[in-house]
């Protein structure tokens, strides 16, 4: 009987990009649940954009914009970036739903009739910059444990020691780079230790979690009394305030996993289904899909709600290791922090699912990606041993189509059908490195075929044509077996595979039966070779969107500078900024510049290096984003106000010692600011 099974990934945080990282869990849940379907499974895959808490205030109030407005815009930008990479929900939905209240709501009663609500004080972190509480992942500092440096609020990613953003040594805030204040607060927890027996028959059992998991649980929180789970912010917060405690919000981690419902209802009103029989029938199947950083949510407190609630638990939760990139974290400065949609401007997204797929295995190992490594397997797995098959045959048989009855291939066909099973458990298992390993094996021994009988030597004679057709017939066969196979990691290879033998590909179980009699359209290319000029290009355009927005984030701490323009329609487009003090505003030191040289950036898009003197021989050297709107020639000589005391910044072109201000949205609508006739290099603007 088909299984029915409910698939999620962690929520992105709807307040940055997708990037290559976040890439890995996405293209792996895709692949799975590609895989399920294939095999006739109604598997249904639910994500959502995780939309609430501080940033998302402090972002929506840094665009001019309300907080529905700015995580509607990255809302829009995540299912693109999605979709780029052939990644499929049946939903995708937002926390910041009807039905996400209504759900919260419900959870909230469940564990408040369980008596697992406690009121307690809360010695919490406030921003005194921003003027608001510190969400744990607001805060970074040393581990209490291991002293390891720049670790999040709530828990060490290199110990896995949990604690309280308090309880690090010398926190500073990621809004604002402040440190901040202890401040006292109401807050309200889960009293987690009622439901610890439970937990621990849940997690020990073998069945839910890689065996690794369920160690790490056991021995960091299991094997002592579990600490409550504080779930309430005071406001201000985006957020759904708690009904029976007013002016206080659920904290994001609390409703964020109620998404993955929250989604699935959004599905089955539009689809006429019932959600309990996805969240509430023991024969639905749940799996998450989530990284190693979030496992202490999705395998204690998110189990905890759910057993309370009344509704499924987890059948496995899939957990997966980060991404690295030539050995090293993901850099910026290295370009190696690439964005979804930077890549997809250079790369075929397929290169991306077939590395990762074959680097995945069912373990927590992180894993690497060497760019020249990613070529070099591209190039030889996909084009020069799957690809190669139908492009060395294809085109011979398009007028004539494949044979009517399958030739004798020396066992081929029934090699790879006898491997259909073991590469099935492998995907069954996320054991993706293996089932590639298994594919490629069938290519492996597939080429030697076309190799041997030589299709391009024999149809050089008429006399040849049957042997020519039937040789053509087994290798677009072993071609299409393969690409059954392949279908879950690369979907747009198997539409193109359908289209060219005139047989979609909608069933694994196609590999198991040889076409025959089919006509053969014509051959189009399948796969280019991965370039190394185009990896190049990626990762330099990421070097310089992360130069170009160093500036635009170092400028966030002027925030007074829109005082500087009287017209009244910039303030229409751009609301005020919060309020400052005269003291926060005498820090930044505005003084008058003239332009001594400005001079092109061969290498960026958007910058000019300008050479600005203060008077006699007090020169500063900045990098301005301004290329598109000035040419260099007629900023020589021109008076222009620089922030003049920002710290240097060292950028890819050089270093960067101050800005330059301006208005305007940006590319060829920037305006220099120029003070007025008399004004000196050096005076100060007060």
């Amino acid at each position: 009987m088909p299984r029915r099974i409910l698939v999620t990934s962690a929520l992105p945080y709807a307040n940055g990009p997708i990037h290559i990282g976040h890439l890995v869990e996405y293209i792996q849940t895709d692949i799975w649940v590609r895989f399920q379907k294939l095999s006739g499974n109604d598997c249904r895959y639910f994500c959502a954009d995780d939309t609430h808490g501080t940033a998302i205030m402090i972002s929506a109030q840094k665009n001019g914009v309300t907080e529905e407005e700015f995580i509607a815009k990255m809302s829009e930008e995540h299912q693109q970036d999605f979709g780029g990479f052939g990644i499929e929900f049946d939903n995708y939905g937002s926390t910041h739903s009807d039905e996400n209240r209504a759900l919260c709501g419900e959870f909230w009663q469940s564990l408040r009739d369980a008596d697992l609500v406690v009121e307690k004080d809360v010695h919490q972190l406030f921003d005194p910059e921003k003027k608001t509480f510190l969400a744990d992942r607001f805060v970074r500092g040393t581990c209490p444990k291991c002293k390891s440096e720049n670790q999040p609020g709530d828990n060490c990613s290199k110990c896995g020691a949990a604690y309280t953003p308090a309880d690090l040594i010398d926190p500073k805030s990621t809004l604002s780079g402040a440190t901040p204040e202890l401040k006292t607060a109401k807050h309200l927890f889960v009293h987690l230790e009622k439901l610890h027996d439970f937990l621990n028959d849940w997690t020990q059992s073998g069945q839910h979690l890689q065996e690794e998991v369920a160690n790490y649980l056991k021995g960091h929180f299991l094997h002592d009394e579990l600490r409550d789970w504080d779930v309430s912010r005071p406001g201000p917060y985006f957020g759904f305030e708690i009904p029976d405690s007013p002016g206080d919000y659920w904290y994001v981690w609390f409703d964020a996993p109620i998404g993955y419902i929250a989604s699935t209802w959004q599905w089955c009103k539009a689809n006429g289904e019932d959600l309990a029989k996805w969240w509430k029938n023991p024969e639905t199947e749940v799996h998450h899909f989530i990284g190693k950083d979030i496992t202490y949510f999705h395998t204690l407190f998110w189990p905890g709600m759910l057993k309370t609630a009344g509704y499924n638990l987890p059948n496995k939760v899939h957990i997966h290791g980060f991404l690295t990139v030539d050995g090293k974290k993901m850099s910026k400065s290295d370009g190696t922090f690439v964005k979804a949609a930077t890549y997809l401007k250079h790369l075929d997204p397929a290169y991306l699912r077939y590395f990762y797929a074959s680097k995945l295995g069912p373990r927590l190992d992180d894993l690497d990606m060497n760019l020249e490594e990613f070529a070099d397997k591209i190039n030889s797995d996909l084009v020069g041993k799957v690809v190669n098959l139908a492009s060395r045959t294809a085109k011979f048989v398009e007028a004539t189509g494949l044979s009517a009855e399958y030739p004798d291939d020396g066992g081929l066909f029934e090699k790879g059908v006898a491997a259909g099973d073991q590469i099935a458990k492998a995907y069954e298992d996320c054991d993706l490195n293996k089932a590639m390993r298994l594919i490629l094996e069938l290519a492996d021994a597939a080429n030697p075929f076309i190799e041997a009988n030589k299709p391009w030597e024999l149809r050089k004679d008429p006399a040849n044509a049957q042997q020519l057709q039937d040789v053509c017939t087994v290798g677009l066969n072993l071609f299409r077996q393969i690409v059954v196979y392949l279908s879950p990691v690369l979907p747009k290879l198997a539409e193109q595979t359908g289209e060219l033998l005139n047989d979609p590909i909608t069933s694994w179980d196609q590999a198991k039966t040889p076409l025959t009699g089919s006509a053969v359209n014509k051959f189009n290319h399948l796969m280019k070779r991965v370039e190394a000029d185009k990896v190049k290009a990626m990762i330099d355009d990421s070097k310089e969107e992360a130069a170009a927005e160093a500036p635009a984030e170092a400028s966030q701490a002027d925030e007074t500078a829109a005082k500087f323009n009287d017209s009244a329609q910039p303030m229409v487009d751009e609301p005020m900024a919060e309020e400052c003090t005269i003291d926060d505003f005498v820090k930044v030191d505005l003084r008058v510049a003239r332009v001594l040289s400005a001079e092109q950036v061969p290498e960026a898009r958007k910058l000019l290096k300008l050479t600005l003197s203060l008077g006699g021989d007090h020169r500063k050297q900045v990098f301005a984003g301004i290329k598109a709107a000035y040419n260099p020639e007629d900023l020589v000589g021109r008076l222009v106000v620089m922030v003049a005391n920002l710290k240097p910044r060292q950028m890819k072109f050089g270093l960067s010692e101050g800005m330059v201000c301006a208005s305007g949205p940006g590319g060829e609508e920037v305006f220099l600011l120029t003070p007025d006739e008399g004004a000196k290099p050096g005076q100060r603007i007060h």
